[in-house]
């Protein structure tokens, strides 16, 4: 019997069988951000949703054009915010003469899979096509992203080109939405029907996210369990695009993650590398971090210094 979800909004976030239909991650204090002098917010990057949009930090300094890191949101596919609290860590980028970009983007609630590609390749064709309008340098961009996020910034790193995850009717056809560099943190990106038996096997069962569960975030953002669909789930796998033209990747993940287990992370790892050597993916393990918790993601320092070594060196800095 198929035992695919429903797909009116209302009933699925009030169903209680629902795993993360009350998530909610706190946003990030206007203090936070309100002494950045240059910055340009809620900008919409398509017309398809008030979900598109994005937010544009300029450093105080640095060389222009300056190089770009976009970032994606976690929230397992339904929740979160371009100004939520996981974004703190990423503004010390403007500290690194980086610009920051926060995109918004159509989570389970509002669309399936691929559609947040779709908004995220157009979010990046947004930004290199108003490049030089924000002093933005159109051929060194970078994406990140903690969870979710991650895995769209694995996706972004592997597709570039595929047609397949374009909606070119968003805007800007003509720019290409490549990445330059694309970094993952604490993402599903392996196959998401690999996450339970993996979780298992390492002691870290958390019921809360039962991913093969037809109530999962993956479920959700995938428009029926995962279990059923078989194929989806592998074509929702960023390992499935790996190639040796893969721009450079920094894969970061902790080895106490309860809710994606590591494994995600080694298995993409080993495919890009497979495909492109290893001199185009750096993985750094955190021996007993877990998924994305402070101090491993909010005030580790050494954590984001390594992504801003990382991006320097992809962008001779």
């Amino acid at each position: 019997m198929n035992k695919s979800v429903t797909t009116d909004p209302n009933t699925r976030f009030t169903d209680p069988k629902f795993k993360v239909g009350s998530l909610s991650i706190p946003m990030l204090p206007d203090d936070n951000i309100e002494h950045i002098s240059n910055k340009y917010l809620d900008i919409p990057y398509a017309a398809q949703s008030p979900s598109q949009q994005l937010d544009i930090y300029l450093p105080p300094h640095g060389v222009k054009p300056y190089p770009v890191l976009i970032y994606f949101h976690g929230g397992g596919f339904v929740a979160g915010d371009k100004r939520d609290v996981n974004i703190e860590p990423m503004l010390r980028a403007l500290e690194k003469g980086y610009a920051l970009v926060s995109v918004g983007y159509r989570k389970s609630k509002e669309a399936k899979f691929p559609a947040l590609i779709y908004d995220a390749k157009a979010a990046v064709r947004f930004i290199r096509a108003h490049a030089a309008a924000y002093d933005l340098d159109p051929g060194a961009i970078a994406s990140i992203g903690p969870s979710a996020g991650g895995w769209i910034s694995g996706m972004l790193g592997v597709t570039g080109g595929n047609p397949a995850f374009e909606d070119l009717s968003m805007g800007n056809a003509e720019i290409s939405s490549e990445v330059q560099a694309a970094v993952t943190w604490c993402a599903p990106t392996g196959n998401f029907l690999d996450m339970d038996p993996a979780l298992a096997k390492r002691g870290l069962s958390n019921e809360k996210f039962n991913h093969n569960d037809p109530y999962s975030p993956e479920s959700w953002i995938l428009g029926a369990a995962i279990t059923d669909i078989p194929e989806l789930v592998r074509l929702a796998d960023p390992c499935t695009y790996a190639h040796p033209n893969i721009p450079p990747f920094l894969i970061q993940h902790g080895t106490a993650d309860s809710i994606v287990p590591v494994d995600q992370s080694l298995v993409f790892a080993e495919a890009l590398m497979n495909k492109a050597g290893k001199d185009r993916v750096m993985l750094e393990i955190g021996e007993g971090k877990e998924h994305h918790h402070d101090p491993w993601y909010l005030t580790d320092l050494e954590r984001t210094d390594m992504v801003f070594r990382f991006l320097d060196r992809v962008f001779q800095k």
